[in-house]
């Protein structure tokens, strides 16, 4: 692997720094001493946990300091420290240690009072697989320009957030090596290139290079204001402003409910007689079907689809008039108040009757649990605490095998004492039953996470929506409509946003005048982005 380069304006051809342009007026110490007997070093070495910082020490630790000090480069060589000849002569512990955390600190507060300033470090090389050693860095030397920590064994990125953390952070930093660490060199392998990129830049705002390479920026500077009539495009988000959550069982023990289902189906589909004992005597069923095919359906074309071949068998009119008094959308069928009356069920035997009457079904609730989504919680009627169920889910009709989808909705109460409910087994008792047939649309519908607003917007992945999860609000829910409507990545998004004071019209518009010399590392791949 070459070695990388720091770009100082300054260079000085010869030297064997890692800072090559910025450093190589350095100069310092033999970087091809080998090392010798490391352990034996590690035991007789003086620690400050448990030694008194003498005066000696003191001086012991500024004298080596000044010995890896380059004050016409400004560069502070902390190279290979577990190698260093005078560390192990003098007994001083390698500050690259694990356990060396104060001698860490010390030498950052002596580099602290060096002048001119230091704004070059170099910490290759020294097998840091924590970045904790770097933690008083930001603290003692917060004007630090350059950084390398190649060929150390960084994994992952808490490691890094030692320095770009929001308390330790080093705001000005301008350059950045990376080179030869597990957690850059894993994401280069794995074709993820761009994404160690941007996630680098998202936590170092103030960076150009990394690795050596430029930091592609492309400046997005804030339209003019005009007088004249805003050209500004009209936002249509792209997402709802909520995500999509999970089934939402609350104040209530789900496996009453799943009992309640995992029962209620299989006999629904198999035996609707055997329904009679868990509907109360005074409970209401009333159906309704809504025969358009839904947006997203007729988009996908699933009603014509090779896929579900048994779709053009289906047939409305069982439905429309079936359940001995049709179906009760009202807003779409005439009948006055006779079918008012009609197609409403009242007592548990007109209502087992009316199921009776209608087409057969076959859920398939224990198989594919993802096609169903369930909401339950209590629901306060005058004195008494009853549960709210809703099911959204799909269904089998036979013989056609054709799939429709459907939403219903149960009012439970608990099954009272020697009720026909408790003596068949039944925790509750059914007061109210509204089922709604649809024509089919998946079940993507209700899948978790964000929501298409059209059908064709892009919705982003789970990596995407990870990446998007540390920043706060309303930032977050800008950046993600952002990479949505340009899919630009989070660096450039932020940029975009950030140089037109976070409002999301005037960054859009900005990206609109500049998208034309924006390089292709600027967008995310296809896989950031859900198909």
């Amino acid at each position: 692997m070459s070695q990388p380069t720091f770009s100082s304006p300054t260079p000085a051809p010869g030297s064997r720094a890692i800072a090559a342009n910025a450093l190589r007026k350095a100069g310092l110490i033999d970087q091809d001493a080998k090392m010798r007997d490391v352990a034996r070093g590690r035991r007789n070495a003086i620690s400050l946990n448990g030694t008194p910082m003498t005066e000696k020490v003191i001086d012991l630790w500024k004298e080596w300091v000044s010995r890896r000090w380059n004050p016409e480069a400004k560069f502070l060589n902390l190279e290979r420290l577990n190698e260093d000849d005078f560390l192990k002569r003098h007994r001083l512990l390698s500050p690259a240690l694990p356990e060396a955390i104060k001698e860490a600190q010390v030498v950052f507060k002596i580099a602290s009072k060096l002048k001119p300033e230091v704004e070059t470090i170099s910490l290759a090389h020294n097998g840091l697989s924590s970045g904790r050693m770097m933690s008083p860095m930001a603290h003692y030397l917060p004007k630090l320009a350059n950084l390398s920590l190649e060929g150390n064994r960084l994994g992952n990125w808490k490691e890094v957030d030692y320095i770009s953390g929001k308390r330790m952070k080093l705001t000005e930093l301008r350059e950045l090596v990376l080179i030869g660490n597990p957690m850059r060199e894993l994401e280069y392998k794995n074709n993820r290139a761009q994404q160690y990129k941007s996630e680098i830049a998202r936590r170092f705002p103030s960076l150009e290079i990394l690795d050596g390479e430029p930091v592609a920026r492309v400046g997005f500077d804030a339209p003019s204001t005009s007088n004249g009539a805003s050209s500004r495009p009209h936002r249509i988000p792209t997402t709802f402003s909520w995500n999509m959550e999970p089934s939402f069982i609350a104040g209530v023990d789900g496996t009453i409910v799943s009992n309640f289902f995992m029962r209620y189906f299989p006999l629904f589909d198999n035996q609707r007689g055997a329904l009679l004992d868990v509907y109360a005597p005074d409970a209401t069923f009333s159906f309704s079907a809504n025969t358009a095919i839904p947006p997203r359906a007729r988009i996908e074309g699933l009603h014509v689809s090779k896929e579900f071949p048994n779709q053009r068998k289906l047939e409305w009119p069982p439905w429309l008039s079936g359940g001995l008094g049709g179906s009760r959308n009202l807003g779409r069928m005439a009948g006055g108040l006779q079918k008012l009356s009609q197609s409403l069920h009242l007592g548990s035997d007109q209502v087992v009757k009316a199921m009776a009457d209608l087409p057969g079904t076959r859920h398939d609730v224990a198989g594919t649990p993802e096609k169903f989504s369930v909401d339950a919680f209590p629901l306060k009627q005058g004195e008494r605490t009853n549960l709210l169920i809703t099911v959204h889910g799909q269904f089998a009709e036979l013989p056609s095998q054709g799939i429709r989808s459907f939403d219903r909705s149960f009012v439970l109460a608990l099954a009272p004492e020697g009720s026909r409910a408790k003596q068949s087994g039944w925790d509750v008792v059914i007061l109210s039953d509204q089922l709604v047939v649809r024509a089919y649309s998946s079940h993507e519908a209700w899948r978790p996470g964000p929501m298409r607003v059209q059908a064709g917007d892009l919705l982003p992945s789970a990596g995407l929506q990870q990446a998007l999860a540390p920043l706060p609000e309303p930032q977050r829910s800008l950046m993600q409509e952002l990479v949505l409507r340009t899919r630009l990545n989070l660096q450039f998004a932020e940029d975009c946003l950030k140089n037109n004071d976070w409002d999301f019209d005037r960054a859009l518009a900005n990206y609109e005048e500049v998208k034309a010399n924006l390089p292709g590392d600027a967008y995310l791949p296809q896989d950031a982005f859900l198909p």
